[in-house]
């Protein structure tokens, strides 16, 4: 009787150790043989290495200036005076975009209608009386909206900016708390008014404030018509010759050319300069320049040396790699840049890129491999990449012979 006992005995073990193994070969084979890989490991490569953006064009020293281009969010070279200066009659422009804001003109059309106010003429009168700029009108006289932006940015007419500025929001006043609103709304925080005409010393702003305002007030359509006009007639056939007008034959387009005593001669522009065959756009701002001939000789140094320093910079080719996958089974394959990209650009700071990874196991040559991205001035500029060649399964002898990376990866595949 024991001996049948301990015979039951040693057959239930084997029954349940041969249970055991043939549960574990069902679960361990499958889940060996066709479970999920363990990912590959990446490694960034350079990701420390930067592009030496080429030189940015020369600028004053005397006054404050300040440049950026079209593709650029930011001011890409400055100099002189970094703090508020006084703006002079560039506070115009502020006037029309802030106006225009509030009460915008489609592109070639007139506007709304504005009738000349007896506090209008009044100022007319009185600006004539101190003898600073002035287009004539006369109370009951209707307007376009357009004839009243050309008499102010073409003309540099004060007693227009004033009215356009009560007509939009009720008073000067109601327009200086709207106009700094606006400033800050938009980023310009350096930049304050307390009028509409910049005849008061307390509108200053930055020049790094005034050449972003420059290149968005060329973007307003009804403003990059009015601009490069010579001269044009206003309401009732009144002449206005454009005193903005500052080097045409050299490609340069005027937005405000005024002079202050407190001020000094303040220049806000377009430029358009040839690289390499092509046209490349600036706009900038020179303030508290001490004379004509001193800001002559600086816009022209500033535009031989933009047609020099600015030059097209490869920033990323096709097949550029910025990242190695390598599998724990000895394969390896490079996350490489679908395409190619150039730009006509300058900065102050080297360019310099990030690398974003993705999670692969295996794939064919071409499989998604994460992103590269590049700060560029106007933005970040970001390309896919892809497996330069296949990352292939190790087989099953691989797979068997390691269990722990297999399983570790199946129950990472369900968390």
């Amino acid at each position: 009787m024991p001996s049948t006992i301990a015979s039951r005995i040693r057959r239930g073990v084997f029954v349940g150790v041969g249970a055991l193994v043939i549960l574990g070969i069902g679960v361990y084979g499958p889940a060996t043989l066709i479970g999920p890989l363990p990912a590959a490991s990446a490694t960034v490569l350079g990701a420390d290495t930067t592009i030496a953006a080429p030189t940015p064009p020369t600028l004053p020293q005397t006054g404050a200036s300040a440049l950026t281009a079209d593709g650029a969010d930011s001011v890409l070279a400055s100099s002189g005076d970094a703090s508020a200066v006084p703006l002079g009659g560039t506070t115009k422009v502020i006037t029309a975009l802030v106006v225009l804001d509030a009460k915008p003109v489609d592109a070639g059309k007139q506007g709304e209608s504005i009738v000349i106010t007896p506090e209008d003429y009044a100022g007319y009168v009185s600006y004539i009386a101190d003898s600073a700029r002035a287009i004539s009108f006369i109370t009951g006289e209707s307007w376009s909206e357009r004839d009243m932006l050309q008499a102010m940015l073409l003309g540099s007419s004060n007693n227009h900016a004033d009215a356009l500025a009560r007509w939009a929001f009720g008073s000067v006043d109601g327009y200086v708390t709207a106009a700094n609103a606006w400033l800050a709304k938009n980023g310009f925080t350096g930049t304050l008014v307390s009028d509409a005409t910049g005849l008061s010393s307390d509108s200053v702003g930055t020049a790094s404030d005034l050449a972003r305002i420059a290149k968005l007030a060329f973007s307003v359509p009804v403003i990059g018509e009015i601009m490069p006009l010579p001269s044009t007639t206003v309401n009732g056939g009144r002449l206005v010759t454009n005193l903005a007008s500052y080097m045409p034959d050299k490609g340069v387009t005027g937005l405000s050319l005024s002079y202050t005593d407190q001020a000094g001669l303040c220049l806000l522009y377009k430029a358009t300069v040839q690289v390499s065959g092509k046209p490349a756009t600036l706009y900038g701002s020179m303030l508290r320049e001490p004379g004509y001939d001193t800001l002559n000789a600086d816009m022209g140094t500033l535009l031989a040396s933009a047609a020099t320093n600015l030059t097209s910079t490869t920033i990323v080719t096709t097949g550029d790699a910025f990242v190695t996958y390598s599998t724990p089974w000895g394969q390896s394959a490079q996350g490489v840049a679908v395409s190619d990209d150039s730009r006509m650009l300058w900065s102050a700071t080297p360019i310099t890129h990030s690398v974003s990874t993705a999670t692969v196991s295996t794939g064919s040559g071409g499989t998604a491999a994460g992103t590269v991205s590049f700060n560029l001035p106007g933005g970040a500029l970001t390309v896919p990449l892809k497996l330069d060649h296949a990352l292939t399964d190790p087989g099953p002898l691989w797979r068997l012979t390691h269990p722990v990376e297999v399983i570790q990866a199946l129950i990472a595949s369900r968390s």
